[in-house]
């Protein structure tokens, strides 16, 4: 049989993105996934009941509704609903306090107290101007800015706040946006974790942070579907364990972590850039815990039931402690947590008699070896007693252990490297093209390439637009779905 034009190693979101880009220019495309479904990150399956389906990985999905690869993908248009919670996150603070985020950005800063004023000072300027934000960001760090007054109304913004400048005042406002530059998982402040806190912080208030409508795997299935629509073809089950087995695809995308790239090219590698690779850092690493319960979460502040995602960190000065100690290796017992009730946004989630899949991430140190059950347990029943009376079955995967999921989690990291600004610039070495490795024709196209970690796919896109412009000539194809013109 022949060979295929392009052939892509892993199936996560940047895999499946490169596969749907190099399919619709016109190439041959095989993917293999070793493992016996499709989707990496975005996988759901039923864990404890038949009936219930669980988030394996990545729950919510904020750049799904604003990358500039899935805007023009359009999810909507294939039948992936992308449901907008009542509010888009909430951070739960001692006393039975809380702060969230509507969609409503007047909303959010009026429930803010003496910080209204500010929150609308320092995020509206980039709801109005957030496709450009979103575009800087997640680019391939190497051209203009596309919207320059984008650039300029978020470089300040960042440089304030990673110095610890922030203009907010309230405890309140304070953990609000400190729980979401937390999703940078590292140093807290810092300026990678004050660009992806205003990142995300506005995205609220812009596209919001849906959840897909039956669980994320349907984002896969979605991309797979046109894949397969326009002949590609794709493996489960197919390990790959070195480059020579795909000897004579002209084109090879990996969907790797660097240190998956070492791995399959081995000697092949210029000796330079192997030991570029290996200077590449990996970060915190995250434990993961998965529970089934019999009823909505008893949050003692009632708003927080309407969050899409919940913040369990307490104050901005225990998520900077808490998160600068874990990012040295320094392992805590109130570990940040990120916890999504999906229910709460798609209400087919929970059964008829009540029973509910709740989701769980904790900040822990890398290839930390800990059962986080009890510890994550603990921080939810810290702003929702009672908690623990509701579960019905649980089960936990320590970071140590999320590298033999998926081995792109390296020691637990689930961004497939730190984000530092070096390595948000430079990952995984340093090079004009980040995505062209030194061997003919061979691609890294995941999240360890810019503009990092989150379900975006602009890595595989970005990948594939750079190898269809090197050996093909041709430009970004459409990836818009196709309109029947066929008639009733």
């Amino acid at each position: 049989m022949s060979r295929p034009d392009a052939a892509v190693v892993g199936t996560g979101p940047n895999g499946l993105a490169a596969a749907v880009t190099l399919a619709r220019a016109g190439l041959r495309v095989e993917l293999h996934e070793q493992a016996d479904t499709i989707g990496g990150g975005l996988r759901t399956r039923a864990l404890f009941d038949s009936d219930v389906v669980h988030d394996i990985c990545a729950a919510v999905h904020p750049m799904a509704a604003a990358s500039a690869f899935f805007r023009e993908f359009d999810l909507s248009a294939r039948g992936v609903r992308l449901l907008q919670p009542p509010v888009a996150y909430a951070h739960p603070l001692p006393g039975g306090r809380a702060a969230a985020a509507y969609t409503d950005l007047a909303r959010t800063a009026a429930g803010l107290g003496r910080d209204e004023q500010r929150w609308l000072r320092l995020i509206a300027p980039l709801v109005e101007h957030s496709s450009g934000v979103v575009d800087l960001i997640l680019s391939g760090q190497r051209a203009l800015p596309p919207d320059p007054v984008a650039a300029l109304r978020l470089a300040p913004r960042v440089l304030a706040y990673a110095g610890g400048r922030s203009p907010l005042v309230t405890e309140e406002a304070a953990a609000l946006l400190t729980g979401v530059a937390a999703h940078g998982v590292g140093k807290l402040p810092s300026l990678a974790s004050a660009a992806v806190g205003l990142l995300l912080g506005h995205l609220a208030h812009s596209t919001g942070w849906p959840l897909p409508q039956g669980g994320s795997a349907r984002i896969a299935e979605a991309m797979a579907d046109d894949i397969r629509a326009h002949g590609g073809v794709l493996h489960t089950g197919s390990r790959i364990d070195s480059l020579a087995e795909l000897d004579g695809v002209p084109l090879v995308f990996c969907d790797t972590s660097a240190k998956g790239l070492l791995a399959l090219g081995g000697d092949r590698l210029p000796a330079g850039y192997r030991r570029a690779l290996g200077r590449f850092r990996y970060g915190p690493g995250a434990a993961k815990a998965d529970f089934l319960v019999n009823a909505p979460i008893p949050w003692t502040n009632p708003v927080v039931g309407e969050a899409g995602t919940v913040h369990l960190g307490g104050t901005q000065d225990e998520m900077r402690r808490t998160e600068t100690a874990n990012a040295r290796g320094v392992a805590s017992d109130r570990p940040f947590v990120l916890l999504v009730d999906p229910a709460v946004t798609d209400p087919a989630r929970a059964t008829a008699d009540g029973k509910r899949p709740v989701w769980a991430y904790a900040h822990v140190p890398a290839g930390d070896t800990r059962d986080p059950l009890d510890m994550i347990r603990r921080q939810i029943e810290r702003y929702a007693p009672g908690f623990t009376d509701t579960i019905v079955a649980q089960r936990a995967i320590p970071a140590a252990e999320l590298e033999t999921y998926n081995p792109n989690y390296v020691g637990g990291d689930i961004g497939a490297g730190a984000m530092t600004v070096r390595q948000s610039l430079l990952r995984p070495v340093p090079r004009w093209n980040p995505y062209r490795t030194p061997l003919p024709g061979v691609y890294l196209c995941s999240a360890s390439t810019p503009p990092g970690p989150s379900v975006h796919g602009m890595s595989g896109y970005l990948a594939a637009c750079s190898a269809l412009r090197a050996r093909h000539g041709l430009t970004p194809p459409l990836l818009a779905p196709e309109r029947s013109t066929s008639k009733a």
